[in-house]
């Protein structure tokens, strides 16, 4: 992954699906009937789309913007899994899932944000997403799933001669993790089988020869529904299994073909009570991947680049910060962008640094976080900041 002559630029993964497949995936999401001949050509025509687009923009490392998950970014794996089950329960699936110390200090706000947001492309008739239950062993399905989206994106490379290509896929602490047990004895022990199950997804990626990303979402969100009541202490131990599970998932796979991503929720709110990265930076780096994703672009984590001052990023691994972020519709300056890739270039070396963004654009198909020409724009931006963050790393000639 790491460049020896200039800064590489990829994203998170997650981008605003066409309105076409949108439509197609509102009928699948809701029961209705729809052409499965005419889904498949969409998504091909989908992916092959994003990814010209992608690759026109400057983005070197593409992925499929999760055009092949229909549901979000986490929840599409329940539907590749046995043992699960969706029940209704009357809501649209808001925060409140994951309701914390930060949304209970902002109600009004957040009340006002989740009734404002919405859903993109859907009609009242829109089929709420339900709670997941755990009622049968934890078997992986999903093996035709996962070889249509890996096929769909190598084509959509090979048209556009672009060699390198990642696919988002979900950690083990970000599946369902408010999920009812039904079978097993208690969550940790759903939580090692559904690692063992995703364990056939990564494979599959990493075997095709493209790179792995895992989603944790999840694992700093916990935090703000954890703490308080309970402690710093008790948090980390938390999270610390949830480590421990996904090192199992990715066991015996190249380090060199993963990174992993970890963020405090795409929503745009205050944020007040996240996890600072200081405090689970040791976490993040137990994680045997070559490549780590973190936030350092929005206005709550930007500061935390410091955290490379006092930490070592180990041998072999790269950084992915965010130098564009998903929170704001503003258009970062690539001077801007190219400042913050530059800082932290001469902290932990210019060939261990891959320009990102913050999160995904699109929670899913239906959740949006910025205006479509937006994202693009972001892009574009990433990809001016790290040219001129290349002419200032290795010199004018390079950067030509």
């Amino acid at each position: 992954m790491p460049s020896p002559n200039r800064i590489l630029t990829s994203h998170v993964g997650s981008l605003i699906r066409p309105d076409e497949l949108v439509v197609l995936l509102t009928r699948q999401r809701n029961g209705e009937v729809f052409d499965a001949i005419e889904m498949e050509a969409c998504l091909q025509r989908s992916v092959k789309a994003l990814v010209r687009q992608q690759a026109e923009t400057g983005i070197d490392i593409v992925s499929d913007g999760e055009c092949g998950k229909n549901i979000s970014w986490s929840r599409y794996v329940l539907e590749r899994m046995s043992g699960f089950e969706e029940r209704a329960t009357g809501t649209s699936g808001s925060l409140r899932a994951t309701a914390g110390k930060d949304r209970r200090d902002f109600e009004d706000f957040y009340t006002e944000y989740e009734d404002a947001m919405g859903v993109v492309g859907m009609g009242k008739g829109f089929k709420p997403q339900g709670s997941w239950h755990v009622t049968g062993p934890i078997k992986y399905t999903g093996q035709d799933a996962i070889q249509r989206d890996i096929a769909h994106l190598k084509a959509a490379m090979k048209a556009v001669n672009v060699t390198d290509g990642f696919l988002p896929v979900v950690a083990p602490a970000s599946v369902a993790p408010e999920r009812q047990e039904e079978h097993y004895k208690s969550s940790d022990e759903s939580l090692f089988a559904i690692a063992e199950a995703l364990r056939e997804e990564y494979r599959a990626i990493v075997d095709a020869g493209l790179i792995l990303q895992i989603d944790d979402a999840f694992l700093a969100t916990y935090y703000d529904v954890m703490v308080p009541p309970q402690s710093l202490a008790d948090y980390k131990a938390w999270a610390s299994v949830r480590i421990d599970a996904l090192n199992h998932a990715i066991k015996g796979l190249p380090p060199e073909r993963m990174r992993y991503h970890v963020c405090w929720g795409s929503w745009n709110g205050p944020h007040t009570n996240d996890v600072a990265v200081a405090d689970i930076i040791d976490l993040i780096l137990r994680i045997n991947v070559g490549g780590y994703s973190l936030e350092l672009a929005n206005p709550r984590h930007q500061h935390e680049w410091r955290v490379w001052e006092d930490v070592t990023l180990p041998d072999g691994k790269v950084l992915l910060p965010g130098v564009v972020t998903h929170s704001t519709n503003i258009v970062e300056h690539p001077e801007l962008v190219a400042e913050r890739i530059a800082r932290l270039a001469k902290l932990v070396g210019r060939e261990r640094v891959i320009a990102s963004t913050d999160c995904g654009f699109a929670q899913g198909p239906f959740t949006r976080r910025v205006h479509p020409t937006v994202q693009w724009a972001k892009l574009a931006a990433l990809a001016e900041g790290a040219r001129i963050a290349t002419k200032e790393l290795w010199g004018a000639a390079q950067a030509a």
